[in-house]
């Protein structure tokens, strides 16, 4: 089916722009984006998916603020115009490509709204792609770039109105596509995966005054990277001077490495270190102090009922609110986390985000099963 955007010279195969060139029924496009006070008083977080193959969209925003986390989700039949990025009354616009975004819930039933500004302060950077196969069927193949900016705007739970200001509110954005298992499971009989089920994932983007570094790797159940990457690059004050894509400060580390200590009895960091080497043998050494933690289940991640890709009807919305300090951080539901951290490298002070995601066996961590906890 034709849409508006087949009037600009962006396509990559025969296919109309709202057409993915596979039939993969896992095929996705999202975006990603959080905000968080520089001192942790607060982080939300938002999503828009799409699943052209599933014809499924969904949304969600999430917000952590005073030891609770309140979710608004929503569901709709996928549009067939890709520039209609709303599900009920939540809604993503790209206001300027690579520079200004904006998210907004408006009012409605749940009691969570909002209507926030992205400002970027750095050129995107392109992360590795990541592939996985299983029994010689390619079950993930994504690419992803991710942006640092500010906020600006506000956001309301129950009545109460929080204001975000663009002087103490920081965040990150992504945007992945491609192939990786949504929706509801499969059938047919268990892959060879499910016998051993284990994933490794870290991810870091940290904010600085001058200058903003990610740190990200997948680790087999050994403690060896599959996947390995670490950058740093310049942050502007002035949107305007960000450079296209990719920035020519950007520079690529020669090699990364990270440790993280975890909290007793979970798989949750209690602290971590990332250590980067420059290709001129430069190393940049960043401690990280959790301050406030979000889980990725407000976002849909191995959510029971509000899955990616899960079919919820023509429209649907919904509400959920976790008391932080009573979630079971071994409930596979919750493993999935972000910690907002106070981040210190050097005599530069920052913030960062760290994500971790850790099933099964992980020897450097300690963790012998699916779900044990640390020592």
């Amino acid at each position: 089916m034709i849409s508006d955007f087949d009037d600009y010279s962006i396509h990559q195969n025969a296919n109309p722009v709202n057409e993915p060139g596979t039939s993969d029924r896992n095929f996705y496009d999202r975006y990603w984006m959080n905000g968080f006070d520089r001192d942790g008083a607060f982080n939300f977080e938002g999503a828009v998916g799409i699943y052209p193959n599933r014809h499924v969209m969904d949304a969600h925003f999430s917000v952590s603020i005073d030891g609770t986390q309140h979710t608004f989700h929503g569901s709709r039949r996928a549009p067939g115009e890709r520039s209609d990025t709303s599900a009920g009354p939540l809604k993503l616009e790209i206001v300027r490509p690579m520079r200004e975004m904006r998210l907004a819930v408006a009012d409605n039933e749940t009691g969570i709204s909002c209507d926030l500004v992205f400002t970027a302060r750095t050129a995107p950077t392109q992360e590795p792609r990541s592939r996985m196969e299983e029994d010689g069927r390619v079950i993930m193949d994504t690419i992803r770039f991710a942006q640092f900016g500010r906020w600006q705007g506000w956001l309301s739970i129950d009545g109460r109105r929080v204001e975000v200001s663009a002087e103490t509110t920081l965040g990150t954005r992504d945007k992945s596509w491609g192939v990786r298992p949504v929706g509801e499971p499969e059938a047919g009989a268990p892959g060879l995966l499910n016998g051993d089920p284990g994933v490794y994932w870290a991810w870091c983007p940290v904010h600085f005054d001058d200058i903003c570094t990610q740190f990200g790797t997948f680790e087999d159940r050994d403690g060896n990277p599959t996947q390995l990457s670490g950058c740093m690059v310049p942050a502007y004050s002035d949107p305007a001077a960000i450079p296209v894509a990719p920035d020519p400060g950007h520079v690529e580390m020669a090699s990364a490495k990270h440790s993280i200590d975890w909290i007793p009895g979970s798989r949750c960091p209690a602290a971590a270190e990332v250590k980067m080497t420059g290709p001129d043998g430069s190393v940049y050494q960043i401690e990280l102090e959790p301050m406030i933690r979000f889980h990725l289940l407000g976002l849909g991640y191995t959510h029971p009922e509000w899955g990616h890709g899960f079919w919820k009807g023509e429209e649907a919305i919904g509400r959920e609110s976790w008391e932080l300090d009573e979630m079971d951080l071994l409930d596979y539901k919750h493993v999935h986390v972000h910690n907002i951290c106070r981040a210190r490298m050097g005599e530069r002070q920052g913030v960062a985000t760290l994500e971790t995601v850790v099933f099964g066996r992980h020897d450097p961590s300690g963790f012998k099963e699916l779900l044990d906890g640390a020592a």
